[in-house]
């Protein structure tokens, strides 16, 4: 489950990573009794999908005795990134184990958190977690008119806002996260998805798509904002296109290598969010 898709250039391996749990047992089966059971996997495809690899558990290589610690993490959903230096970034969150709170249940929170590579995925590593209660992620490489690269992580939150922290050494840690909040969350939360992409090719210099449910209180109306200096979080646009006007909620942008044009492949249904998956594509100019 969770499936998150990264593609390293290089090698031209396409790596999926995943979780896995014994049948039958839930998240918050795992927080309720502050054991972890999930595993952290993966497969890869050298011919882009028609045929796959065995499965690897990174579980005991990668996070090792801080498994013991965890009551439970996951990867993505959604994609994750390949930086200019090459490191493979696989986005996370992760609950560590509690004790009980003084109001006799158990005071759960999550953080994100990457896993990173710097040898084409021969070997993994674990990053620190946001310092900041965060849930499922999604990040980008920001990329200056310098040619400066900070990652950027924006995160699923309960608090009313998005949380949004970067990293100068892309990964293993996060600074504070910023305190400017204009991106709306959903309800009690929903995933979301963020894109950076250079709209001039003769420049390295990015800007970031983020989609998500525009409206507040329920999984509805998922829109595309666009962030023409990512570095700052206050210049966050309203979003100026709606993919979809009903029912949505989870989605992951994809862009179609020019800087012009994008997709989105989203949960959508009349009723409920749901009850389907569509895939749309949008141009550049759709959303400035």
């Amino acid at each position: 489950m969770n499936p998150c898709p990264v593609f390293e250039k290089v090698s031209k391996t396409l790596f999926l990573f995943f979780i896995t749990v014994p049948v039958g047992v839930s998240e918050s089966d795992q927080i309720q009794e502050n054991k972890n059971q999930a595993r952290l996997c993966y497969i890869t495809s050298k011919d882009t999908g028609k045929n796959w690899s065995d499965i690897t558990d990174l579980t005991a290589d990668v996070i090792g005795e801080q498994e013991k610690d965890w009551a439970t993490f996951a990867v993505g959903p959604g994609h994750g990134i390949q930086l200019k230096s090459e490191r493979l970034i696989i986005p996370a969150y992760v609950y560590p184990c509690t004790s009980r709170c003084s109001l006799l249940f158990r005071c759960f929170k999550s953080y994100a958190l990457a896993f990173y590579s710097d040898d084409k995925g021969r070997t993994w590593h674990l990053g620190k977690c946001v310092d900041r209660e965060s849930n499922e992620c999604q990040m980008a490489e920001i990329i200056d008119d310098k040619g400066n690269s900070k990652l950027y992580c924006n995160a699923r939150s309960i608090s009313g806002h998005r949380v949004e922290a970067l990293s100068k050494c892309n990964g293993e840690a996060f600074d504070k996260p910023s305190s400017t909040c204009k991106l709306i969350e959903t309800g009690k939360g929903c995933q979301g998805s963020v894109l950076s992409f250079a709209p001039d090719q003769a420049t390295e210099k990015t800007w970031l798509l983020y989609c998500h449910p525009t409206n507040p209180s329920k999984r509805a109306s998922l829109g595309v904002y666009l962030n023409k200096s990512p570095l700052d979080a206050s210049k966050w646009e309203d979003p100026k296109l709606i993919i979809y006007d009903g029912p949505s909620g989870y989605s992951d942008l994809a862009h179609c290598g020019d800087g012009k044009h994008f997709a989105c492949l989203m949960e959508c249904g009349e009723i409920r969010e749901i009850e389907g998956i569509g895939f749309v594509l949008f141009k550049l100019s759709d959303v400035i």
